[in-house]
């Protein structure tokens, strides 16, 4: 499989090579011949990189040792599914993904606008197989997958053992790539509106809206499956660290999150063209800086890979994004000029603008509070650390305002309010302030930040829930519909609306459950005998055994405690355990989860005795943290409402 993948893989950097010319040059000379010819050259490089995916899945399942890749991260004791996600459990591997699903993005781009009018397309396809040459580079070069083996040794050491313990590494990973990827076609559309100058006109805006969307809802998926990975297998609890890992994609996500609001505000009145360039390129260059930080070795994380001179390539590509992006620019400046200007103060683009600037001030601290610590380091040679306080000081406030300011959004007009009726638009969804405030008091909230977060959430989502009230009782009265009824329409007639209010209440059930479990955290340790309980707040768990148990790829001790209820039956079983590896010195603990709807049941296992009469666990009781992973899946299903069409745009288009 070594030399067929190896060949695929440059053969798709040949016709990468040839795309990234041959289109731009069809495209300004108007051959339709050459042009076709390119994006052939378009389908053919996906069509090799899948050849390449299948040769080392191949290799993978079957055990070939003589591929490198295989005998980095294979073993035969590795049970069949993760060696096959191992195909992203180290650098070159995760290096081919990127540049499959690269691939897989830019054929769906040509498959789907192959018959614009125009050089848009043309263009923007040139921009991705410019990206995708420099990651053809990468594997034929620093991150070869298929280089040889020899002698070819009998077994391999298996995956890195924390990508063997949950199922979720199936799942964030993959939803990851999907994202951060993704990212590049909205860069790559707004690049190739100013080679063709077409960046005054709409249609660019409306396809980079449409794959932001996507790309957006796919790495709001990632960071969400990321979040509950962490929970679930690393043993502590938590479910963010402010890792730099995390923060490389939630950067992308916060920024993307700007320009789906601002991108509305350009559409509506004609702004804000500049800065929604700037905020689409930023967006791709902080996934590549991204990419640059989990694959060049200069950070510790669970989540990074440690590898040669790799990271210097992707400083220079970053150095030549950013340079011609600011050519580009700097061409286009009597294009981008603004059109339209703010009518009022009390008005939704107002709001949008005071969105945008907040979400770009928490951008831009994470990314000072990621970066700091290296530059300090590379400058004056000193190891510097950022931690959670500076990240929990000065993210709070910004978080507080943007939840307040979800709920003002919704509630004003474009360009100025109605005299008289901004009072009773912004003073209705104060209830749902007070009694989300009263609610939080009632659960022990004294923290002046969480009851202030608790207020933000009640009144928006209690601004967003009346959005869909008066739409819904509005058609009801029009057209004598019922209220299931009225609602599916209302959503229907404008899902690109509605969609994003429905993004929004998921995004309140993740504030929720962030604030709720941070505060009303709950934990102990003890050193249990068999029959021996411990309880913490209302929870009580009760020691059976500690037992032994050989797998295929690994050893497991484990402790069975019962969960007991008010009257000392028990009510349910947690199984955590501890994972011995060959390939490890250090055993990876396995936390269980109880999860309810009011919170979770967390036990993890510390120590243990040899003879098994004995073992030291962490039991932790957390509220709510199940709304997280709700939530992200509510604004993961508000993004595919936004992705359709309304009914009069579909007709129109039928026509």
């Amino acid at each position: 499989m070594g030399p067929l993948g190896r060949g695929s893989v440059i053969g798709a950097l040949v016709v990468t090579a040839l795309a990234m010319v041959i289109i731009p040059v069809a495209a300004r000379r108007g051959r339709r011949d050459w042009l076709e010819i390119g994006y052939a050259a378009v389908h053919t490089n996906l069509l090799l990189l899948s050849i390449a995916m299948a040769a080392m899945m191949s290799a993978l399942v079957t055990h070939d040792f003589s591929v490198g890749y295989v005998a980095q991260v294979g073993s035969r004791a590795t049970p069949l599914l993760y060696t096959i996600i191992s195909l992203w459990g180290a650098l070159e591997g995760s290096i081919l993904l990127w540049g499959w699903v690269l691939a897989f993005y830019a054929a769906a781009v040509l498959s789907i606008n192959k018959h614009r009018e125009g050089n848009l397309v043309p263009y923007a396809l040139a921009v991705l197989m410019g990206v995708m040459l420099f990651f053809g580079i990468l594997l034929v070069g620093p991150a070869n997958p298929f280089g040889v083996v020899s002698p070819v040794p009998a077994d391999g050491p298996g995956p890195n053992p924390l990508l063997q313990n949950h199922w979720l590494m199936a799942v964030h990973p993959p939803l990851l790539y999907m994202g951060y990827v993704g990212m590049a076609v909205p860069f790559a559309f707004a690049i190739g509106a100013m080679l063709a100058g077409e960046v005054r006109q709409d249609a660019w805006m409306q396809l980079v809206r449409r794959w932001m969307l996507v790309s957006w809802a796919f790495l709001g998926a990632a960071i969400i499956a990321g979040m509950w990975w962490s929970y679930e297998v690393l043993g502590w609890g938590g479910y963010w660290a402010w890792d730099p890992v995390e923060n490389a994609s939630l950067m992308p996500w916060l920024t993307a999150t700007a320009y789906l609001h601002s991108a509305m505000v350009q559409e509506r009145r004609g702004m804000l063209r500049l800065w929604n360039v700037n905020l689409v390129a930023g967006t791709f260059v902080l996934t590549i800086l991204g990419t640059f930080l989990t694959r060049s070795g200069i950070i510790s994380s669970v989540h990074a890979f440690t590898t040669g001179t790799i990271g210097y390539y992707f400083l220079a590509f970053i150095a030549v994004v950013m340079l011609f992006t600011l050519v580009m620019v700097a061409g286009n400046s009597d294009l981008l000029k603004t059109e339209g200007k703010l009518d009022s103060a009390a008005s939704r683009e107002t709001v949008f603008l005071l969105n945008n600037l907040l979400l770009t001030a928490f951008t831009f601290t994470v990314l000072v509070g990621t970066l700091y610590p290296l530059i300090a380091e590379a400058v004056r040679g000193v190891k510097v650390s950022v931690g959670e306080p500076f990240f929990d000081r000065m993210s709070l406030p910004l978080l507080v305002l943007l939840l307040f300011l979800m709920g003002v959004g919704p509630a004003l007009p474009w360009r100025r309010t109605p005299e008289g009726t901004l009072g009773s638009r912004l003073g209705v969804p104060v209830v749902g302030a007070v009694l989300a405030l009263a609610i939080a008091v009632l659960l022990g909230r004294r923290e002046p930040w969480a009851l202030i977060a608790f207020a933000c959430i009640g009144y928006a989502l209690a601004a967003t829930l009346r959005e869909f009230a008066t739409g819904s009782a509005a058609r009801r009265a029009a057209h004598g519909e019922s209220w299931p009824l009225a609602f599916a329409r209302l959503v229907g007639s404008n899902p690109r609306r509605h969609g994003g209010y429905v993004a929004h209440i998921g995004i309140f059930l993740v504030a929720i459950g962030i604030a709720a479990s941070g505060g009303g955290r709950l934990e102990r340790e003890g050193t249990l005998a068999r029959g021996e309980t411990l309880t913490v707040g209302d929870h009580t768990v009760r020691l059976r055994e500690v037992y032994g148990l050989q797998e295929p790829q690994r050893y497991v001790i484990g402790a069975r405690l019962e969960v007991l209820g008010a009257d000392g039956a028990t009510i349910d079983t947690l199984s955590p355990r501890m994972n011995f590896y060959t390939s490890s010195d250090q055993p990876v603990p396995t936390p269980d989860v109880r999860s309810t709807w009011s919170g979770d049941l967390y036990a993890n296992l510390q120590t243990f005795r040899n003879d098994g009469t004995t073992a030291t666990v962490k039991i932790i009781s957390e509220p709510l943290v199940g709304w997280i992973w709700l939530g992200g899946a509510v604004v993961v299903f508000g993004a595919l409402i936004g992705m359709l069409a309304p009914r009069k745009r579909l007709a129109a288009e039928a026509s």
